[in-house]
């Protein structure tokens, strides 16, 4: 074959390698975005042809790229965890001017989806073996600046945000509490019980009062 021809050849072959490509990136992207209205409307109990039939792909097609629906789940999982991550790292670079209001804007944010996206809770609770170190160096970040800053206590640590915060969620959740404005209150007192006392002052509990 002569040289001309071989290279227009190699050159459609490349083509339609890439075209392939988009496809099959174009039809994970309706996966993805399907797989959150099936879930989001019927529950994590939704299954898989459902996911299918609204991305319109066929079953294999899913099943191609999440061969369970344990792994479609753990990828809306990473997909929230990504979102997080990206709230955390501009938390953490607000935090060198003022820590404690950096944690409580994430706290609200992150109180604020939580809230409002009752799927993302049923992804993250359902899904196990998530942690995610970039977001704990992220927290300890913050953490350390705002004891460093005076506005933390300084033994303030990422587990006393997780106890708090987690379980003021889990209270909301069970009372089926949806209000953002609610959520984001009680973030906020998640928080204080964290902020540094005055100087001189006694925190010990049942002080009696002078």
């Amino acid at each position: 074959m002569p040289t001309s021809e071989r290279d227009a050849t190699n050159t459609d072959d490349a083509a339609s390698w890439a075209g392939r490509r988009a496809d099959a990136r174009q039809n994970h992207e309706r996966v993805l975005t399907a797989a959150i209205e099936v879930f989001t409307e019927y529950g994590i109990g939704a299954t898989i042809p459902q996911v299918a039939a609204r991305a319109g792909v066929g079953k294999a097609t899913v099943y191609r790229s999440y061969p369970t629906k344990s792994d479609l789940v753990r990828a809306l999982a990473r997909m929230h965890l990504d979102w997080f991550h990206q709230l955390a790292t501009a938390a953490a670079e607000a935090a060198r001017t003022d820590a404690y209001r950096a944690l409580e804007a994430l706290l609200e944010q992150v109180t604020t989806r939580l809230a409002e996206d009752r799927l993302m809770i049923e992804v993250l609770s359902g899904v196990e073996g998530l942690g995610d170190e970039r977001l704990e160096q992220h927290l300890e970040q913050i953490l350390a600046l705002g004891r460093a800053q005076g506005s933390l206590r300084a033994d303030a640590t990422g587990m006393d945000i997780q106890v708090l915060v987690s379980g003021a969620a889990r209270a909301l959740i069970d009372l089926d509490i949806r209000d953002p404005d609610i959520w984001r209150r009680y973030a906020r007192l998640a928080l204080a019980a964290l902020r540094a006392e005055p100087p001189g002052a006694d925190s010990r509990p049942g002080k009696p009062e002078p």
